[in-house]
């Protein structure tokens, strides 16, 4: 059995960009410490949520760099590292190594999507590179390929790679996951409104959008899970539900930063070719917000 990188709650944090677009580091700064302080067991950066397809390679070092930092090893790091071009993941996987992060979340490659053949060589050729955890990202509506099965418990065998965080939100093809590999490998669902069902079939916890707003009670949903308390869980979770379906009336991170900017953290907008959400939406998704009392 390999070791547990986090369970319960990991945030996948927005970068936050100043008026100029570039990344604003005070607001960074305060955005990881309200989600440490309110019970986040991890944080996510540079991520699907964090923008990390839109930054430069020097912004997508330092953000990791900051993010280390900051933490100071008060939850583990994990370093978005994955890419379509497996020489440019490998890289970015040994640097964020070098810079301290406790583990690498790594996308399945997309746009050239290649074979179930190719995900084993591509994950293997990293984790055979570095000497830290890997969690695997299988994201098929974003990336346009899924990892079999099969394919993922072959990588199981790998020392380096302990675990999943699954957005396919295929509930079925988790349950047949959790059962072929059984504890050779975790499983985290990436999708907050599945938080519950994943964890009921034996997932370690979540890689939370909505964390970014409400850290401590998608925490507190997932320790309810841990402890076997799901009537609980599930109660605080159907109270959520209007809103976390909310952070995806337009596409992530758009909402998500939108809804961070409506509590007052100001981290600005998205970069293009992703575009602010119109009046309209924007304003049901403050009515949400505020139906759960997160803002008045």
């Amino acid at each position: 059995m390999k070791n547990t990188i986090f369970t319960g709650a990991g945030v996948a944090i927005v970068t936050p960009m100043d008026k100029n677009g570039e990344i604003d580091y005070q607001m960074f700064g305060q955005l990881i410490d309200y989600n440490i302080d309110n019970g986040t067991d991890a944080i996510i950066v540079c991520g699907t949520t964090g923008e990390s397809a839109t930054m430069t390679d020097e912004e997508h070092i330092e953000a990791i760099k900051f993010t280390v930092n900051k933490v100071n090893k008060r939850v583990p790091v994990i370093a978005g590292t994955g890419s379509n071009d497996t020489a440019y993941a490998l890289k970015l996987s040994i640097e964020a190594q070098e810079l301290g992060a406790d583990a690498l979340l790594i996308v399945t490659p997309y746009y050239n999507k290649t074979s179930q053949a190719g995900l084993v060589k591509h994950f293997t050729v990293i984790a055979d590179a570095v000497d830290i955890p890997i969690i695997l990202y299988n994201i098929p509506g974003r990336t346009g390929i899924n990892m079999e099965v099969s394919t993922i418990k072959e990588l199981s065998n790998h020392k380096n790679i302990v675990a999943v965080k699954e957005a396919s939100g295929n509930i079925s093809y988790v349950a047949k996951l959790i059962a072929e590999c059984g504890e050779s490998i975790d499983v985290y669902s990436g999708n907050d409104d599945q938080i519950i069902p994943i964890m009921s079939l034996g997932g370690k916890g979540v890689i939370s959008v909505i964390s970014n707003c409400m850290p401590f009670e998608t925490h507190e949903i997932c320790a309810l899970c841990l402890e076997n308390r799901y009537d609980e869980a599930r109660a605080k979770a159907y109270g959520l539900l209007e809103f976390t379906n909310n952070l995806f009336l337009d596409v992530n991170p758009v909402p998500i930063k939108e809804a961070l900017n409506i509590m007052g953290f100001n981290v600005g907008e998205c970069r293009l070719p992703l575009y602010k959400m119109s009046d309209s939406t924007r304003e049901k998704l403050k009515t949400s917000m505020q139906k759960i009392g997160l803002v008045k």
